[in-house]
């Protein structure tokens, strides 16, 4: 199953080789993903660009975002932790292929497969555990990215287009780095980086 490699890449990174690799290192892992991801879209022709989908795609996701950056912004609001962030269009342009990259994953691989051996409705559910606990052991990125993929796959499974859904992604990520501060985001670290 692709599913069961990009876990181990993913895991075998973020837990094994991040504290010893070179920092370029994580793109050689990101590019591993995208090309198991690739390989699969290949295998089963689905690549998560339905053109019809994309309109109704693009309306639901707009109202998950829009209730997702409302709560965020309570949240950091009622936090005090708010806080302006410069961030560059270079930060910004790398965000939006770094949310296609994990979007691409998590559908066309993640849920099909994980819908694969269970009901469409319990591969929802796989789909976007699997995704949160690749953010384990920062309890902050485990909760938000089970949240947010729970949403995000519900869409797809209807609207299979991932283009809403990366900006979805790539919007609430901006957010989520002005509204809170490290302490609560813990700095967006996963695997044994979490633990330092």
């Amino acid at each position: 199953m692709f599913t069961a490699a990009i876990l181990a890449t993913v895991i075998g990174y973020t837990w094994v080789l991040a504290p010893i690799a070179p920092r370029w290192a994580v793109s050689f892992a990101a590019a591993i993903v995208v090309a198991l991801a690739i390989t699969r879209a290949i295998r089963s022709g689905e690549w998560g660009l339905a053109g019809a989908a994309f309109p109704p795609a693009l309306r639901e996701a707009t109202v998950f975002t829009a209730a997702a950056a409302l709560v965020v912004s309570v949240a950091g609001w009622r936090l005090g932790t708010w806080h302006t962030r410069p961030t560059s269009l270079s930060d910004s342009a790398l965000l939006v292929p770094w949310a296609l990259g994990q979007q691409f994953a998590l559908h066309t691989v993640f849920l099909r497969e994980s819908q694969a051996v269970a009901s469409r409705r319990t591969g929802v559910v796989i789909a976007a555990a699997l995704f949160a606990a690749l953010h384990l052991p920062n309890p902050f990125l485990t909760a938000t990215t089970l949240v947010a993929a729970l949403g995000w796959c519900w869409i797809y499974d209807r609207h299979p287009n991932v283009l809403p859904l990366t900006l979805s992604h790539a919007v609430l990520t901006l957010l989520v780095l002005c509204a809170f501060d490290d302490a609560v985001t813990g700095r967006l670290r996963v695997g044994i980086s979490a633990l330092g």
